[in-house]
């Protein structure tokens, strides 16, 4: 299985961040070919209860790698991929990776 990991950094405002991801984002990854699951954790501290350096993680998970690539090369997955810039005031960072258990 491969999982796509989105780290959102924190954003300027975290209300209208909230707002944008769940009304407008969120409907944009749903669609996307391929996808069997995406999860949405909001990160809410630190091991040593310092300031969290991200607001939000995204996690989707496909079968494989031709799924993934299959499903974020098409529109529905561009279409996703070119909203981030939307609203991700704190930035974004994308890891992709293989789920081994």
């Amino acid at each position: 299985m491969i999982k796509l990991t989105v780290l959102y950094g924190t954003p300027t405002d975290p209300a209208a961040f909230d707002a944008y991801y769940h009304g407008t984002h969120l409907p944009l990854v749903h669609p996307i070919p391929g996808l069997r699951r995406a999860e949405v954790a909001r990160v809410v501290g630190t091991p040593d209860g310092s300031a969290p350096a991200h607001h939000l993680i995204a996690e989707l998970y496909f079968d494989d790698l031709a799924a993934f690539q299959a499903g974020m090369g098409g529109p529905e997955g561009q279409a996703a991929a070119a909203d981030i810039p939307n609203f991700a005031t704190g930035g974004a960072t994308l890891l992709i990776s293989e789920v081994l258990g």
